[in-house]
């Protein structure tokens, strides 16, 4: 790092050093120092709130609603997603919540995909919360299931689902795309509560009219942090915020200093 420093100062340009990468580097070091103080720092840790959610808060609400009606619950993580996706992680960490739950109170889940890596995925996340709450004989392999890799066969797979088992609840958490509208109205027609949550800007607007909750962008990659309340989930989560307040701080000063100064070109690079 020393010698990078005296190469910026003395000017000397190198072949292997692009000058106008340089801010991507800056940012990096700051983002990954940051990342490691919230992490690491014992009196950063012991700082972390997250606000409530309510999406979140209803999921306790949802599953006591099946139980009591004696009728399942239905999660997807939408067609749109791979487990490669971050959604369908974020998806997973929900699933693994819910699942550990429903074992307690003997309520079924069922988990209908269209990527059978998913569902296998999906198979392990499940048996294991089920262990986990001490109920693993409860475990039903054939309620997470595989039904088409076409996004409207798959569609229409799910409404049978929710129309013949009649659920109670039903969480439509990860990536959607056309069959997000169909299958939240299908759900909304039964009376269903729903939880939806996607980071699809135009997806959100579907979820919104017709779901009586919404995890809207990054609150589906908290629900992590919130419902496991893990110190380094909880950390990463206020880094992102932390980093956020910094941009959101340098734009100000950049604009402010472009406005006094309108042949400054400091900060473009």
């Amino acid at each position: 790092m020393s010698f990078l420093i005296i190469l910026i100062l003395s000017g000397v340009e190198a072949d292997w050093f692009d000058m106008t990468r340089f801010p991507v580097l800056v940012s990096a070091v700051i983002a990954f120092a940051i990342v490691f103080y919230t992490t690491y720092h014992r009196k950063s840790r012991g700082k972390h709130k997250m606000r409530q959610i309510p999406g979140l808060k209803a999921v306790e609400e949802a599953i006591g609603r099946a139980t009591e009606m004696a009728r399942p619950i239905l999660f997807t993580p939408g067609w749109g997603g791979d487990i490669q996706r971050p959604t369908t992680i974020a998806s997973m960490n929900i699933l693994s919540h819910v699942a550990q739950t429903t074992a307690v109170y003997d309520c079924q889940l069922v988990y209908p995909t269209h990527d059978p890596v998913i569902m296998s995925v999906a198979q392990e996340v499940v048996a294991e919360s089920y262990a986990r709450a001490g109920y693993s004989e409860r475990f039903r392999e054939d309620n997470i299931q595989y039904v088409s890799s076409s996004q409207f066969g798959y569609a229409a797979a799910v409404d049978g689902l929710i129309s013949r088992l009649q659920p109670a609840s039903i969480f439509l958490l990860g990536t959607f795309e056309a069959e997000s509208l169909i299958l939240a109205e299908t759900g909304n027609s039964i009376g269903a509560i729903q939880i939806a949550g996607t980071d699809s800007t135009i997806q959100l607007s579907f979820f919104i009219v017709a779901c009586d909750y919404t995890l809207i962008g990054e609150e589906l990659f908290a629900a992590s942090g919130y419902l496991s309340k893990d110190e380094s989930i909880l950390a990463s989560v206020r880094s992102q915020d932390i980093m956020k307040v910094l941009i959101a701080a340098f734009l100000v000063a950049a604009t402010i200093w472009a406005t006094i100064d309108s042949n400054s070109t400091w900060w473009v690079f």
